[in-house]
């Protein structure tokens, strides 16, 4: 006897700002990749479907995109994160107020 059949797995890929295609606020949206893999025995071996959506946080709505869709917002998540994950910049930064090189960077 062979079992096999399929599993769903869902990443949350980025937290994005977009305006919303249901209700047309300016809300969050979550860019999700869902992936479904082919299993034997209960064991996932390969990929054979993978679908990527955005969902509004306000109405709930959600959306089917391409790939090159996601690539890009991906992209444009990435570049405000610049390195961050909290979007904001660490300490001070070379020519602003408050940058000392090779001192205490916190201290003016």
């Amino acid at each position: 006897m062979i079992i096999f059949g399929t599993r769903g797995y869902l990443y949350q890929l980025a937290v994005l700002t977009l305006v919303c295609n249901w209700c047309t606020n300016p809300a969050a949206h979550t860019l999700r990749k869902r992936v479904t893999k082919f299993t034997l025995f209960f064991v996932p071996l390969f990929p054979f479907s993978t679908k990527f959506a955005t969902q509004c946080t306000f109405c709930g709505g959600e959306q089917q995109i391409p790939k090159e869709q996601a690539d890009q917002l991906l992209a444009q998540y990435a570049a405000s994160q610049q390195g961050n994950p909290f979007g904001q910049a660490q300490g001070p930064v070379q020519g602003q107020p408050g940058y000392a090189p090779g001192g205490n960077p916190y201290r003016t």
